[in-house]
């Protein structure tokens, strides 16, 4: 049985982008969407039996039309080739307003063949070609919904996560001791694990996370351990084996160095329990690359710009988003020459910016291209990377601004 893992979809991310004048779309969302066919054509051509996805197609709580409509042509055609898939909802699939329809529900309301949702925590028997397989579902919790109101009052934001902490892996032992022994079992969560090295992800991370022990999601009922909300591939275990996915393409430039792509799983269905996991790989996709040029100009330098081209020429921009950093002492500063500078990058895909910190002072300039239609989130987030606020604190300031948003919104 083989089953293909993958979560973190986002589309809708669509910083360091310009307009594509055949679509009149972002090329950031060409981006997304063509790293998602990658992993489609896979799909079919490698005939897997399911396709498990571990939470947020969107970046927004609320994607627009064409965004909504993008995702569901991939799955359909997954459906329409025999090969179901498994859709567990994310922090980004839900509305702010819980009387609202997730960004998934459409696809149980329209019933699309071969197309199950985990919107609760619940055991799904799933057929597929080789055979049933259960799904144990952990969608991301919403603290209101999750919790009483009594329960909550007077709780700090640590004894709140503490109690769902606590609630969760009651729950999810509850789910595991009730599998069936006889067939395969694989648990599929949207959630934060301790043990989980985040990224430059955490500013999209809607609030402060309640965090799940290792212990909890890694009980021995289960043949593999999915799971989607933190963008960096890794394995935090082995037995049985849990992992993150990891997103399938590059967010911002905290994300450089990550491998992006997708999992591929085959299970023995006639094993036991424990023994069934025969074969793993991580499966990487072409997703676009960002380069980060740091340039040192020596006091002694007669002739800085020179310096900086050349450093410009040891890198392979070519479609790639590029920034170039550049310290130089003031009495330099002057004969730098920008239009030179942007000129040889004139291959890249996007220049998200060209900063000039002056060593004496520490001022640094933002030299990007921005818009009106530029999301004010990741100006922030690059303002304040450029200026080197510490990653916690930065964190805090994006989870103030996100709110001011979401109310503005």
């Amino acid at each position: 049985m083989r089953i293909l893992h993958f979560a973190d979809v986002h589309i809708g991310v669509e910083n360091y982008g310009r307009t594509d004048p055949d679509t009149g779309l972002s090329t950031r969302l060409g981006d997304f969407l063509q790293t998602l066919d990658e992993l489609v054509e896979y799909a079919i051509d490698t005939r897997v039996d399911l396709a498990l996805f571990c939470g947020d197609a969107y970046k927004n709580r609320d994607p627009n039309q064409t965004h909504q409509r993008e995702f569901a042509k991939r799955i359909i055609r997954l459906s329409s080739e025999g090969i179901p898939t498994f859709l567990v909802v994310g922090n980004h699939d839900m509305p702010l307003v819980t009387s609202r329809a997730s960004a998934l529900e459409i696809f149980p309301t329209l019933s699309v063949s071969k197309v199950y949702t985990g919107d609760s925590i619940t055991t799904q028997v799933i057929p597929t070609n080789d055979g049933p397989i259960q799904i144990v579902s952990l969608p991301w919790i919403r603290r209101s919904n999750f919790l009483a109101r009594e329960e909550t009052r007077g709780m700090t934001q640590e004894k709140l996560n503490e109690t769902i902490q606590h609630k969760l892996t009651e729950l999810i032992r509850i789910q595991a001791e009730s599998l069936d022994p006889k067939l395969p079992a694989i648990f599929a969560g949207h959630v934060s694990v301790g043990d989980a090295s985040t990224g430059s992800e955490q500013w999209m991370m809607l609030g402060r996370d309640h965090v799940l022990l290792k212990s909890a999601v890694g009980l021995p009922q289960f043949d593999y351990v999915a799971l989607g909300h933190v963008h960096k591939y890794q394995q935090l275990g082995t037995n049985p084996r849990i992992v993150y996915s990891g997103s399938i393409q590059r967010v911002d430039f905290g994300e450089e160095k990550d491998p992006k792509g997708f999992c591929i799983i085959e299970l023995d269905p006639t094993a036991y329990t424990g023994h069934r996991l025969k074969h793993f790989e991580f499966h990487e996709v072409d997703a676009r690359n960002f380069v980060t040029i740091p340039v040192q100009i020596r006091n002694d330098d007669i002739d800085p710009t020179n310096t900086v081209l050349k450093e410009i020429g040891k890198y392979h921009i070519e479609k790639a988003i590029v920034r170039v950093m550049i310290s130089v002492a003031p009495e330099l500063e002057g004969h730098l020459n920008s239009e030179k500078i942007r000129g040889a990058l004139q291959d890249a895909h996007f220049v998200a910016s060209v900063t000039t910190e002056v060593t004496s002072t520490q001022r640094t300039r933002l030299g990007g291209t921005y818009s009106g239609t530029t999301d004010p989130r990741d100006v922030l987030r690059l303002y304040l990377s450029n200026i080197g606020i510490a990653a916690d604190r930065s964190k805090i300031i994006m989870e103030h601004a996100e709110k001011l948003m979401e109310e503005i919104e």
